[in-house]
């Protein structure tokens, strides 16, 4: 990405987070579904990548319905978009009447007990609004791990913003994030990740996921085994009404036998079914726009390597 493109990239979402929340809910409302039905139309790379996912999520959908879920797609990614630029100006009260969460007590009698807890979720819905419910409406602080963007100050936005909404927030690379998380749980705190899509270039665990390879992050289930903390999945959604939805699921238990790899593995394709769960019940709300399985990935390398580069990951959307 070039200096002036950078640029125009923190300007653009300064602009977000500056304007969009001084604009009356119906207004933020109506403009964040018309720009993605702009998008959508439009048909860009993001697009077709997440109508590509989709294929996997719903093999049996027609190309309409394909096109049916894309739309709506695009209109819950900007959903999420529209309330996050808001969040800041949000009451406690409006926090509380804005997210429904099934089986809470899993996660406060958890945190209660000590010992620590790993939450670990899919991008679906909105994870920042779930963590704002987490901090006022709990009021439980916790930790959580971000990718490192470009430009660095459209990174550092992204961390302030966070930070503002009580979140303690890590760079996934260039630290010491693990040992930090370590420390978090062990003193029975609370840390929050978004797992569904491994960022690393070794460390992931190939799970199956919709019936094809994919990788998933190791950090959740080691930050269990060597802490002991518990791993709780949680999958999130919209419905007809302006709640936002969430489950926290059953705990994934650390097995009793194997070794510390094969516990990894064992667990992540754990996290990985859970998050399934929720993805196939919701999958317009999964806004997973880059490439995830490993097929896509290979067939992306090796037309980097026809054209005498490894493009690797494109960074199509900005993620946790």
């Amino acid at each position: 990405m070039s200096g002036a493109s950078d640029r125009l990239t923190d300007a653009l979402y300064g602009l977000g987070w500056a304007a969009v929340k001084k604009l009356p809910e119906p207004v933020a409302v109506g403009l964040g579904r018309g720009i993605a039905d702009t998008a959508w139309k439009r048909r860009g790379k993001g697009v077709l990548r997440l109508e590509s996912n989709l294929a996997r999520v719903v093999p049996d959908a027609s190309p309409e319905r394909l096109a049916e879920l894309s739309r709506a797609g695009m209109r819950s990614y900007m959903r999420y978009w529209m309330e996050s630029f808001r969040l800041p100006a949000w009451s406690a009260r409006r926090v509380a009447d804005s997210v429904e969460v099934r089986e809470v007590h899993r996660l406060t009698d958890g945190l209660a007990s000590g010992r620590g807890v790993v939450l670990a979720l899919p991008h679906l819905a909105n994870w920042d609004l779930a963590g704002v419910w987490v901090t006022r409406s709990l009021g439980v602080p916790f930790t959580t791990v971000a990718e490192r963007l470009k430009p660095e100050s459209l990174y550092d936005r992204f961390v302030a913003y966070r930070e503002s909404l009580g979140m303690e927030v890590l760079p996934h690379t260039g630290g010491s994030a693990f040992g930090t998380l370590a420390r978090r749980l062990r003193a029975g705190g609370l840390v929050c990740l978004v797992a569904d899509r491994d960022l690393s270039a070794s460390s992931g665990v190939e799970v199956q996921f919709f019936g094809e390879a994919a990788r998933m992050p190791a950090g959740p289930a080691m930050l269990a085994q060597q802490t002991g903390a518990l791993l709780l999945p949680a999958t999130l959604w919209y419905d007809d009404t302006p709640v936002l939805k969430a489950r926290i699921h059953p705990p994934v238990e650390v097995p009793e036998t194997g070794t510390r790899a094969e516990k990894t593995a064992a667990m992540t394709q754990a996290l990985a079914d859970a998050f399934a769960t929720g993805i196939a019940e919701h999958p317009e709300d999964w806004h997973m726009l880059q490439r995830l399985w490993l097929a896509d990935l290979d067939q992306d390398r090796d037309r980097g390597r026809g054209r005498g580069q490894d493009r690797g990951q494109n960074q199509d959307q900005v993620t946790s």
